[in-house]
């Protein structure tokens, strides 16, 4: 659906960090998860410890929310033989929040995409375009509104109907990783998966943790911006980071769930400051599929949200707005 799944290289992420180097790092660690390299930086006396249990929480979230994983809770859900399955509360938490952002965007984010999703390779050397006839009957798939859940209880009006939470499940994990690393005492400490970073407290000298936002289409480390917080999650999403061309058009991985094809949007990047990195992470594709005027309305209503856009052409929304006011 909205993957942010992004190519295994740090230098492309959509928020890139710009944390001192002068401290010593009490443990820091890389591996691969949710297809994207995630980093996990803690300072503290049980810093190893602490994040030798994130990395494992990691595989327990990937044997959940993994899509193709024929060992994981979703795999199973979006191959059951019932119209009725018992879900993890993981599995129900992120589902919820889904259809808690299909309602807030008017459904233009509808986790039953995974349909269309699966017509499209992001990832291939040569992509091609899906066939048309079968995106018309992809597309007659999706509807969320036919997706309930109550408890733990996820009933499917429909047997075609399958769940793609790509634009949701590493926010959840990214939460999940803080709250492991709070329950080891950790006061100070950064995670990184692939876009999705949460700062725990302030950095060690106790000055707030800088973020830059990586700049669209831009050459590696190219920053358009940086942000100075504590406590929070920075979330970008944009049709940069999962794309290609073909006949001079471009087509990013987010998806227009009402034509199959690729969102038309006057938004190249959508990033969100909250306390949840699930929150940050629905709420920013949310706004790339809304386009920046309905965006821009949406998140001036939401309490303890931030947003940062970056128009279509490469131009800050704020330098826009203060331009308009001269």
């Amino acid at each position: 659906m909205y993957r942010k799944i992004l190519n295994p290289l740090l230098g492309i992420l959509a928020v890139l960090l710009l944390c001192g180097c002068s401290r010593d790092m009490a443990a820091s660690r890389t591996g691969f998860y949710f297809d994207t390299v995630i980093e996990i930086t803690a300072y503290g006396e049980k810093s190893e410890e602490a994040v030798d249990q994130c990395f494992k929480l990691c595989g327990e979230m990937e044997r959940i929310f993994s899509p193709t994983r024929s060992d994981s809770e979703l795999y199973r859900v979006n191959h059951r033989s019932s119209d009725r399955v018992t879900v993890s509360d993981d599995l129900a938490c992120v589902i919820e929040a889904g259809l808690s952002f299909y309602r807030l965007s008017d459904g233009k984010f509808d986790i039953t995409i995974a349909p269309v999703s699966s017509l499209w390779d992001f990832k291939s050397e040569d992509p091609l375009l899906p066939d048309e006839e079968k995106l018309k009957e992809a597309v007659r798939k999706v509807d969320a509104s036919l997706v309930h859940l109550s408890g733990n209880t996820l009933t499917f009006d429909s047997a075609d109907t399958m769940l793609d939470l790509g634009g949701l499940a590493k926010g959840y994990a990214a939460d999940q990783l803080k709250e492991c690393l709070e329950s080891y005492g950790i006061e100070s400490a950064i995670i990184n998966l692939g876009g999705n970073v949460v700062v725990v407290g302030r950095e060690p000298d106790e000055g707030l943790w800088k973020v830059g936002i990586q700049k669209p289409f831009g050459q590696r480390n190219e920053l358009i911006t940086t942000v100075e917080t504590q406590d929070r999650s920075v979330v970008s999403s944009g049709v940069y980071e999962r794309c290609f061309e073909k006949d001079g058009r471009l087509y990013s991985h987010i998806l227009d769930a009402s034509t199959g094809y690729p969102a038309d949007t006057d938004l190249w990047q959508a990033t969100i400051l909250s306390d949840s990195s699930l929150t940050g992470d629905g709420l920013s594709t949310v706004c790339i599929l809304l386009g920046y005027e309905k965006a821009r309305a949406l998140t001036d209503t939401l309490d303890d949200i931030e947003a940062i856009f970056v128009l279509k052409g490469g131009r800050l929304a704020e330098d826009m707005d203060s331009n308009e006011e001269t």
